[in-house]
């Protein structure tokens, strides 16, 4: 998209918005609308952070999409990527060790969840293997 079309597309989207400011009952839906949405994906971002994939990038879109219409998820949004860099920058300064322990660390706990959630259970049954240790404690997927 070329930078001129960009600017176009976010003034019409600023010039719809102030019309629907202008009618409180619109304005108030389109802000629940957006808290509902923002929440449920920065939610679904949360969960899936310790799991392979792009959790922290949903956590992020969750985020953004709040901070069109709040203050203070804008603030937020801004101080948790600040964070999140000088996290990241610092882990990738630490030895090979840490380094292992992380990703050992990541590990268990995808497998954890994924016993509890009984996916293991699932997956053994799926190839002919029946093991009781790996059925969920709390009795799910069982």
């Amino acid at each position: 998209m070329t930078e001129g079309r960009r600017s176009a597309l976010t003034r019409r989207w600023a010039r719809w918005r102030d019309r629907l400011r202008e009618r409180p009952a619109a304005d108030l839906a389109y802000r629940v609308g957006v808290g509902v949405v923002g929440t449920l994906i920065f939610a679904i971002g949360i969960v899936a952070i310790p799991y392979p994939g792009p959790g922290w990038a949903i956590v992020f879109v969750g985020l953004g999409i709040l901070a069109t219409e709040f203050d203070w998820a804008r603030r937020l949004l801004a101080r948790v990527r600040e964070r999140y860099d000088k996290v990241m920058d610092w882990f990738k300064r630490q030895g090979l060790w840490v380094q292992i322990l992380g990703a050992v660390f990541t590990v268990a706990v995808v497998v954890g969840t994924l016993w509890l959630l009984g996916a293991l259970n699932l997956a053994a049954r799926l190839v002919g293997l029946e093991q009781p240790w790996l059925q969920s404690p709390i009795g799910i997927g069982s």
